[in-house]
């Protein structure tokens, strides 16, 4: 299935002077795959504009039908200059093993007692009449924070801008020592030192991808880090007895992906 992209020309936004930067925005259409709207429109855009190079492309989807395979999304593809970096002490790291909250339904295995007489949930947690409660674990979470100091001719609007565009968004390449899709950038900030440099800290969560769960009798179950994975259940007779089986399973991106290069900082 071919993928489209066209430009949305009268959406140009275009700064010029010291801190010279632009934003295209392209409308793309034909596919469900986020990774391949990002190729296509990494093609399609120029990868200089103005003078100025290109920093991110964002892409958020406008509407995603899976079972056909198709989707329309919208991409911004923002510009500008980024000078490299203050040559200097050396970053400054910090980091903490820590845990987030989940709410999970499915236990990773159960025992029953009795044994023989016990309905068997197929391993959802919590079920009570019509209902599966489910229960609150610790998942783990890598905290960490990245200290560089950066020249003042790096540290524009345009890459201030960047900085806050990519906020809330998860890696959609290896990062550091972390595959595509383990990465939470939650911010940066700084200060300046002086009239040359800024002082610039960079705060990241990391959570595991996860491959071939199983969930009651699904098997193949492929969860990014940041993705949101939950069951349906539906009742079924077991010994006699309405019960609640997982039926089908979920997985949903609820962060969207960006390309952390535009940081300035390294892969």
């Amino acid at each position: 299935m071919s993928i489209t992209v066209e430009e949305k020309v009268d959406s140009r936004r275009i700064v010029t002077g010291e801190n010279a930067s632009a934003e295209l925005i392209y409308t793309v259409g034909g596919s469900d795959s986020d990774t391949a709207v990002k190729a296509a429109v990494e093609a399609a855009a120029p990868e200089e504009y103005e003078g100025l190079s290109r920093q991110t492309i964002d892409i958020e989807p406008v509407t995603v039908d899976t079972v056909n395979q198709r989707g329309l999304w919208t991409a911004t593809v923002r510009y500008g200059r980024i000078a490299p970096q203050t040559i200097g002490s050396e970053p400054v790291y910090n980091f903490e093993t820590g845990g987030g909250t989940q709410h999970i339904t499915q236990s990773l295995s159960t025992t029953r007692y009795p044994s023989d007489t016990a309905p068997d949930f197929k391993g959802a947690i919590g079920v009570s009449g019509g209902s599966v409660q489910g229960v609150d674990i610790t998942v783990p979470v890598y905290n960490w924070s990245e200290t560089h100091r950066l020249s003042a001719a790096t540290v524009t609007t345009a890459y201030r801008g960047a900085l806050f565009n990519l906020t809330g968004k998860v890696n959609d390449a290896a990062w550091r020592e972390f595959v595509a899709g383990e990465v939470l950038f939650l911010g940066a900030s700084g200060s300046k030192r002086g009239e040359d440099e800024w002082e610039i800290t960079f705060k990241f969560a990391a959570s595991p991808n996860r491959e071939n769960m199983s969930v009651g009798s699904i098997t193949g179950v492929n969860k990014k880090g940041w993705d949101y994975l939950w069951v349906y259940y539906e009742d079924e007779v077991s010994s006699n007895k309405l019960i609640k089986q997982p039926k089908a399973v979920y997985v949903e991106q609820v962060y969207s992906r960006a390309d952390f290069a535009a940081l300035g900082i390294g892969s």
